[in-house]
């Protein structure tokens, strides 16, 4: 069963951790796999490598500035039948093939 309060995270198709909602706010935690591979980058500078996770009431300002914004965001929202306040299901829902290195993929490990 997928887990809709989870998304993994790829940078540029390389798995490289998992965003999560909860009733404390959110987590990001890289995979540890990707952080040991040799040559392994952040997925952002907000995100320096590391084992802990990261932890926000709100979602990450990075994976915000992912999401469609105006005319695009209204348009997902009302196709998609998505609370135009649920950040977290717009981007996971729009964000699978976004510009840049970044793609975020529905679910995660239960």
């Amino acid at each position: 069963m997928m887990d809709e309060n989870k998304a993994k995270v790829y940078f540029n198709d390389i798995f490289a951790g998992i965003l999560q909602k909860d009733s404390n706010g959110y987590l990001f935690s890289y995979d540890s796999q990707y952080i040991s591979k040799s040559g392994a980058v952040p997925i952002s500078l907000t995100f320096p490598l590391r084992k802990e996770p990261f932890q926000s009431k709100g979602l990450f300002p990075f994976f915000k500035g992912l999401i469609p914004e105006g005319w695009l965001f209204e348009l997902n929202s009302k196709t998609l039948k998505i609370d135009p306040n649920d950040d977290f299901k717009m981007l996971v829902e729009t964000c699978r093939d976004c510009i840049g290195a970044v793609s975020i993929i529905a679910g995660g490990e239960n």
